[in-house]
């Protein structure tokens, strides 16, 4: 078989983006090496085993972490496993089941809902939300779990949607034209076809809905009520990891508390490398 010498526009294409990639990862590392040198006097200073512990008082030396990493899974994954059923109806929705004319607008929300900033659903939430859950729920200030759940839910599904929608318009035309032929209704085509040839897809869209989740801070903080507490109560307030690095960069600096949200900052960058190599575990396609 003869083989074509690759052209010059080929080798600087390929160059390029092997510096790309190794720039990304050099400041990746860059960045863990960073929050883990400044979290170091914590080390020093006998006091980073308290990190893993359930009090948070710093004034007593205590660093307690696990109510806020309890308080980030409390409100990532609740709302990440409720985002995502509804993205993928409204990608298959919006590419196979609704009416021709119907499809580009639903795009077109999609798209737009993706660029109003973060301020906004949470301002909105707070005058028309919190009050509702504190009706509804009969006690408490509303500034809680569910609140933050549910606008961190809307706030991730219009990433998900358009990952899906791109992957459900990469299906092969052929592929469409022959379920088509063979009768296959709509529906029996999304079930059939466009599901099982998405799933890498699907896993994709739901990594990054949670790792958005996981690390938005302004919903929660607006939201959840930010106690110190171990999450129980759906209706109570929670604190996230994200939130208390914003509260205590906010009031402090360059004391042990301050060095604190740098070990928060290493618990989230460990938390999004081990949901990575679960979701690409369980979606490798075994070797034939």
């Amino acid at each position: 078989m003869l083989v074509t010498p690759k052209r010059c526009h080929e080798w600087i294409g390929e160059g390029a983006a092997a510096w790309a990639a190794f720039i990304t990862m050099g400041l990746t590392l860059a960045i863990f090496g960073f929050m883990g040198w400044l979290a170091l006097p914590l080390l020093e200073q006998g006091t980073f085993a308290t990190l893993l512990t359930p009090v948070w008082q710093p004034g007593q030396g205590r660093f307690g972490l696990l109510p806020m990493i309890g308080g980030t899974l409390a409100v990532a994954l609740p709302a990440t496993l409720l985002a995502f059923p509804v993205s993928l109806g409204f990608a298959c929705f919006a590419t196979h089941l609704a009416p021709v004319r119907l499809r580009k607008g639903l795009k077109a929300l999609a798209s737009l809902m993706t660029g109003i900033p973060t301020v906004v659903y949470g301002f909105s939430a707070v005058f028309l939300l919190v009050p509702l859950v504190r009706q509804l729920g009969g006690r408490g200030s509303g500034f809680s779990i569910v609140a933050a759940v549910l606008v961190l839910a809307l706030l991730i599904s219009p990433t998900m949607i358009l990952i899906l929608i791109s992957a459900f318009e990469a299906v092969p035309r052929q592929w469409l034209r022959s379920f088509a032929a063979m009768g296959a209704t709509p529906e029996e085509t999304v079930w059939g076809l466009l599901l099982p040839q998405s799933t890498r897809a699907m896993a994709g869209a739901l990594l990054l809905g949670l790792g958005r989740a996981t690390g938005d801070t302004l919903i929660a903080l607006m939201l959840a009520g930010n106690a110190v507490l171990a999450p129980g109560d759906p209706l109570g307030p929670a604190r996230t990891l994200t939130s208390h690095i914003a509260l205590v960069m906010a009031a402090d600096f360059d004391s042990p508390e301050f060095r604190s949200v740098f070990a928060c900052g290493i618990l989230l960058y460990l938390l999004i490398f081990a949901l990575t190599l679960l979701v690409r575990r369980l979606t490798r396609r075994p070797e034939a």
